[in-house]
């Protein structure tokens, strides 16, 4: 028996016979994208992107599979070779291009080994911007190689004129050595409880992420599941409130979830009807608490709101 501390939501029959019915298809091409939002649809990516409207966008969030062998619930992600791979990411990217709005912006996620793949395919299409690392804090030992704890995404924007909102992505750090003007006043920090803090601009590396576990409310039975937290800090960074957040590949949900919770529209498509269920259970929330922010900005590990 689990234990009754254990919040990881599962794929159970409850949750399909529930939830399915609520997810969509999506057969025939669409000229607006109204029908479509704020809403799971079960199908390949690859036939769904085509059939959704030109520049409908405003902002691409997505974890696609990883070059790597990798069971997805009822389906299993087989590697390629790097040729291959290159263009299995420029089947989907080319439609993200077309779908996404001139101002709109694209994250991709990927691993170390599928992150020069990512790179090339998006400099065809984009104008890529930035890449951010970020930690994972899980991962394997090898007797003969490093731990791997970290990731990569990939940021890139289809014009030269796109969203970027630095003052909702700020971060709430500890100030180690701080500052102060010639008038011995508290230059750019402040003090909270006896504690002096500073709110500094983000990196691209970030350090500050807990990956779900078992005691989280997030938590879910997806293998690759990504942090609220670190899909927040796109979404609020490159949208706006009521825009338009897609993800082609959606698995447990967490980019509409967090899309929601951010008072943006979200599409999410999802190949797997067992995944596809589980978002959208974890969509019937009125919660929009996310781990590690508290509404102005987020917080640095050990760091109190």
């Amino acid at each position: 028996m689990p234990s009754s501390r254990n919040k990881t939501l599962f794929i159970t029959d409850a949750v399909l016979d529930r939830y399915l019915p609520e997810c969509i298809e999506l057969k025939a091409s669409q000229n607006d994208i109204k029908p479509l939002l704020n809403q799971t649809i079960i199908g390949d990516s690859f036939e769904v992107l085509k059939k959704m409207p030109a520049e409908s966008v405003d902002l691409i969030v997505t974890d696609p599979p990883y070059n790597l062998e990798k069971n997805f619930n009822a389906k299993r992600f087989k590697k390629m070779d790097d040729a291959s791979y290159i263009t299995w990411l420029e089947m989907w990217v080319k439609e993200a291009q077309r779908i996404l709005k001139n101002t709109g912006s694209i994250y991709v996620c990927c691993d170390w080994k599928s992150s020069a793949a990512v790179y090339v395919v998006l400099k065809k299409y984009f104008f890529v911007q930035n890449r951010i690392t970020w930690e994972r804090e899980k991962g394997r030992s090898s007797a003969k190689n490093w731990k791997n704890n970290l990731e990569d995404i990939y940021f890139a924007t289809k014009s030269k004129d796109f969203t970027f909102n630095l003052d909702k992505v700020m971060v709430k750090k500890n100030v180690l050595a701080p500052y102060k003007d010639e008038n011995g006043q508290a230059k750019d920090w402040f003090v909270e409880n006896g504690q002096k803090y500073r709110l500094t601009a983000p990196s691209n590396v970030w350090t500050d992420i807990t990956v779900p576990y078992w005691s989280m409310a997030e938590n879910t039975e997806h293998p690759t599941q990504k942090p609220e937290k670190l899909i927040a800090k796109l979404i609020l960074a490159s949208s706006n409130e009521g825009d338009v957040v897609l993800d082609p590949f959606l698995g447990s949900g967490t980019t509409s979830v967090v899309a929601k919770k951010l008072n943006r529209k979200y599409i999410g498509i999802e190949l797997d009807k067992g995944f596809a269920a589980l978002a959208q259970k974890r969509l019937d929330t009125k919660s929009k608490d996310i781990q590690g922010y508290n509404g102005k900005y987020f917080l640095a590990k050990g760091v109190k709101s």
